[in-house]
């Protein structure tokens, strides 16, 4: 059994991140029609679905709220959606849940803005008689959470892991390779399994000295960067080209997501140095049009149409009084109990394969005929 932290005991703090992982479970995931939240009674097809977003800090949480808005309406329920504010976002958050509860909300779908810290506000809709499904990001600590819908996101790291050592080894065939790590802002869940799952790859590389950390910092916390803010990624990379690499060369950076991607990329170029192999996520269009280049080397596609259209399927399927269909009843225990899980599978995109991971996206896909 693998272990790993942010799937068996999921904590928020990334000071917590770095503590001894538990066992995960992951072995022994199973699919099934339903979870252990118990049958519902359903209601009115034309009630009232709640849904709070994070700040719009990248272009999927954008495109999120445009699809939900759009889907539920074609589903024929009525729809609160809100983003929480950029410079306070968890009581925005936390106030907007509250709301919806207050408004009679039978489904609240939640992308949290800090997975440890919107316990009483899913407690109070539960009590209220509400269902609460985690959107991509899990809720921590709160036994009344009914479900949760979201990429694999420790899959997400391993694939970025590997796609480092292979982007480096094609650059440079042999090694030892110097790289450096980012991680994702410490009140994301997420940002803990994306690292866990890249240093679940990396970390023998490592430990066999054919990978090297340059400036030694390896620790999640000394990695994370505040908010997923572009402005921090590139601060932490400019200070690292200059502590560590005045004549030392950098083959490789892991980067959580693209928009820490670019700005890492941007500290070299103003720096004067080769761009080194970089990961990211999410198939933002700059991003693309960079691994289109031959600058940034790889992307995650987590398709966010397919997400919102999921987590659509389980609030039809609870407004009918039925389970939600789901795939894993062991891997996501959120510190209180293991949350009944619908995963969806991320893919690997570079240079090589865009033009078919983006065949039916009609945003990404022309990007890639050049």
């Amino acid at each position: 059994m693998r272990n790993f932290l942010g799937k068996s005991v999921a904590v928020g703090a990334i000071a917590m991140l770095a503590l001894t992982a538990c066992g995960s479970g992951r072995d022994g995931d199973s699919s099934s029609s339903g979870g252990d939240s118990g049958s519902t009674k359903g209601f009115a097809a034309n009630s009232l679905i709640g849904v709070a977003l994070p700040a719009k800090t990248s272009e999927n949480w954008v495109l999120a709220g445009d699809l939900f808005t759009s889907g539920l309406k074609e589903a024929g329920f009525q729809s609160d959606v809100q983003y929480a504010g950029a410079s306070t976002t968890v009581a925005d958050q936390q106030a907007q849940i509250t709301s919806m509860t207050t408004k009679g909300a039978k489904v609240i779908v939640i992308g949290a803005t800090d997975a440890a810290q919107l316990s009483t506000q899913v407690a109070a809709a539960h009590a209220a008689g509400a269902k609460v499904i985690a959107y991509d990001r899990l809720i921590l600590n709160t036994a009344d959470l009914d479900y949760y819908v979201a990429f694999d996101n420790f899959k997400v790291g391993q694939l970025q892991g590997q796609a480092l050592l292979d982007g480096m080894k094609k650059k440079k065939p042999n090694g030892p390779y110097t790289i450096e790590l980012f991680a994702g802002s410490p009140d994301d869940n997420n940002a803990g399994v994306f690292f866990n799952g890249a240093m679940d790859v990396l970390k023998p590389e490592i430990d066999k000295g054919n990978v090297v950390v340059g400036s030694g910092q390896k620790d999640v916390k000394q990695v994370a960067i505040q908010g997923w803010k572009a402005e921090g990624a590139q601060a932490r990379m400019d200070q690292l080209l200059t502590s560590t690499y005045g004549s030392k060369t950098l083959d490789g950076v892991l980067s959580p997501n693209d928009t820490l991607a670019r700005a890492i990329i941007q500290s070299v170029k103003s720096a004067g140095k080769p761009v080194p192999v970089v990961t990211g996520q999410d198939s933002e269009v700059e991003s693309v049009k960079s691994i289109m280049n031959g600058e940034q080397y790889m992307t995650i596609n987590k398709d966010t149409r397919n997400l919102v259209k999921e987590t659509i399927n389980m609030v039809k399927s609870l407004q009918a009084g039925s389970d939600p269909q789901i795939n894993d009843t062991k891997s996501y225990n959120n510190g209180t109990k293991v949350v009944p899980t619908y995963l969806l599978p991320p893919v690997a995109v570079t240079k090589d394969n865009a033009a078919e991971a983006y065949a039916n996206d009609p945003t990404l896909g022309p990007l890639t005929k050049k």
